[in-house]
């Protein structure tokens, strides 16, 4: 029995998963998301039923995530007490996120209201992130090379994480980096960030990263490997609860993965190489392109225009594409600049 027979799938579409899944795995191992924005609605599109798109896109999500954390351990970017305390108000928030939508589905309006919500917050969060990349200045700019026995230089911080590390309510708790934080403002940031999560069932990593470090003043690498280690977690959940009930199809989790394997490893090793400010320009892209995408979903939905639906698939696939060659390209960059250097000065 081939492998193609054994999944139940064309060898074209073997390749297209193997191929998306490579994506997928540069963009979760650089960015720290779990990829079901990306993945699940694909699936959609492709014409599997919701309950399989969901179901396997957080399978995928939670053995890339394995993969990415491992390498993000290795890196010294995971800060296991901020992850533990965060995984706590998450929990609470993914709760009374799920409460929401099933009280607006009595009430017929969580579908539109859940993609409205969708486009405006990934909208919003890319607009944010990509202006304050593009302003540079003391809007962040922390260094990769990060140090967990090191302080942060205070003016690398956000103005606004200073002002929410100022608040001194006891326990107060020192993160990686010399953050010290109370563990209050903590749980507030994981419940918030929990509740968007359950409320648009999704993974909520373009939630979370961006406010461990605009909320908290968390280094960007740390923050990446960090939510990553808290979507183990989840992901591995709702991936179970998925599966009891049919929902996680493993002929398209396994070449998904396989692919990811690579993806997440190289993605995870260039957070290290890239320079700060970059990662937040293409992290803000990505989510106005992903905003597009579910945009045009939507809007094809409503206007009962099926090719709207091929728009957005391909919008996904192209936004992926685009934003992980960006990546590979300021990583290849990046280590050819020190032999440039070198090379000139010898000449």
């Amino acid at each position: 029995m081939s492998v193609f027979e054994l999944l139940g799938m064309s060898a074209g579409m073997l390749a297209l998963f193997v191929a998306f899944g490579v994506l997928i795995g540069i963009l979760f191992g650089f960015f720290g998301m779990g990829g079901s924005f990306l993945v699940t609605p694909a699936l959609l599109v492709m014409g599997y039923p919701s309950r399989v798109a969901v179901g396997s896109g957080l399978a995928f999500v939670f053995g890339t995530s394995v993969i990415a954390t491992l390498k993000h351990r290795d890196l010294g970017q995971v800060d296991y007490k901020l992850g533990v305390s965060m995984i706590i108000g998450t929990t609470v928030g993914l709760e009374v996120g799920k409460e929401i939508v099933l009280y607006l589905e009595e009430l017929g309006l969580a579908g539109n209201i859940i993609s409205v919500t969708y486009v405006l917050l990934l909208g919003g969060i890319g607009l944010f992130v990509t202006y304050e990349a593009l302003k540079g200045g003391n809007g962040g700019g922390v260094s990769h090379d990060v140090d967990g026995d090191a302080d942060i230089d205070a003016d690398d911080i956000p103005e606004l994480a200073k002002k929410i590390q100022s608040y001194s309510l006891p326990p107060m708790i020192t993160l990686r980096g010399g953050v010290k934080v109370s563990l209050w403002m903590i749980l507030l940031v994981a419940f918030a960030t929990g509740l968007l999560s359950g409320f648009l069932g999704v993974g909520g990593g373009f939630i979370r990263m961006p406010a461990l470090f605009y909320l908290i003043g968390v280094p960007v690498p740390i923050a990446v490997g960090t939510d990553l280690f808290e979507i183990m977690f989840s992901g591995g959940i709702g991936s179970f609860l998925y599966a009891q009930s049919g929902g996680v199809d493993l002929s398209i989790v396994a070449p998904l993965l396989a692919g990811s394997a690579l993806g997440a490893r190289v993605g995870s090793a260039a957070t290290s190489i890239v320079d700060e400010d970059e990662i937040k320009v293409y992290f803000g892209l990505m989510l106005l392109l992903g905003a597009l995408a579910v945009a045009v979903r939507q809007a094809g939905n409503y206007l009962g225009m099926g090719v709207l639906d091929y728009v957005s698939l391909a919008l996904i696939l192209g936004s992926a594409l685009m934003v992980s060659g960006a990546v590979l390209y300021s990583a290849v960059k990046s280590m050819r600049a020190p032999s440039a250097t070198g090379s000139s000065t010898a000449d």
